[in-house]
C-alpha cells in the first residue's frame, strides 16, 4: 500500500516471492556493513523483511529504529519481530514519511538503509537531503536496489518480477544523485539475482 502515491511502485511484494529472493536478508545486511551495537534506521521499512535481521546483527548493545508511512506495513513488520521472539521494546516503530524525518527519531542512527524503494521516491532530492542532515557524521547510507534490467528478465518463481523496468536506475544513477546531496561512495556490491547494493559515507565532522 503506498499512502497518497507518495513512493509509487513501492508497495511490499507477496511475502513468499520475497523471501524466495531474498533467503539470507542477514547476509545481505553484513556484507553492506551494518554491524554490532550501531543504531541503524531501516528506512520505508515494509513488512520487516530486513528489520528484524537488522536485530540480530546489532544485538542488545545497538538500536534499530523502523519507519514507514504505511501503518498497515508497520502492523505486519510488528507481526514478524514477535514471530521472531523479540523483545517489545527491541524495535522503535515509526510512522512517518521518510523525506519528513527531523524530530522523528529517538535516536541519531549510524547507518540508514533504504531497501527496494528509492526507484519510486518522486523527490530524490529531498530524501537525500533529509538522509544526510539526520545521518551521524561518519556514518553510512546504503541503497538495495533493482539492476536495470527488462521487468520479464527478473523472475522469482516463474513470474516477472519488480518495478517496471522505466523505472529501474543503475548504480552510477543513486551514486550521482547522493553524491550531490553529499555522500562520498564507499562501494558497489553485486546482490544476485537481480539486486546490488551502493553504500556511501557521510564525513566525519570537524
Amino acid at each position: 500500500m503506498n499512502i497518497d502515491n507518495r513512493f509509487p511502485a513501492t508497495a511490499m511484494p507477496d511475502t513468499d516471492w520475497w523471501t524466495a529472493l531474498w533467503p539470507d536478508p542477514e547476509g545481505v545486511l553484513r556484507r553492506l556493513g551494518v554491524d554490532f551495537g550501531q543504531s541503524v534506521l531501516d528506512l520505508c521499512c515494509g513488512d520487516g523483511h530486513f528489520t528484524v535481521p537488522l536485530c540480530n546483527i546489532v544485538g542488545r548493545s545497538g538500536r534499530v529504529m523502523a519507519l514507514d508511512m504505511d501503518p498497515n506495513m508497520l502492523n505486519h513488520a510488528k507481526a514478524r519481530a514477535r514471530s521472531a521472539g523479540l523483545a517489545p521494546d527491541a524495535i522503535d516503530w515509526i510512522e512517518a514519511d521518510a523525506t519528513k524525518l527531523t524530530g522523528r527519531l529517538p535516536q541519531v542512527p549510524e547507518f540508514i538503509l533504504i531497501a527496494n524503494t528509492y526507484h519510486g521516491v518522486p523527490d530524490k532530492e529531498a530524501l537525500l537531503r533529509e538522509i544526510y542532515s539526520t545521518l551521524m557524521p561518519g556514518g553510512q547510507f546504503a541503497v538495495i536496489n533493482w539492476h536495470h534490467r527488462p521487468r520479464e528478465d527478473t523472475t522469482v518463481l516463474d513470474v516477472a518480477r519488480g518495478p517496471q523496468t522505466n523505472m529501474r536506475m543503475n548504480p552510477d544513477q543513486v551514486a550521482e544523485d547522493a553524491t550531490r546531496a553529499g555522500f562520498r561512495l564507499h562501494g558497489v556490491i553485486e546482490l544476485p539475482p537481480y539486486h546490488y547494493g551502493v553504500v556511501f559515507d557521510k564525513a566525519k565532522a570537524g
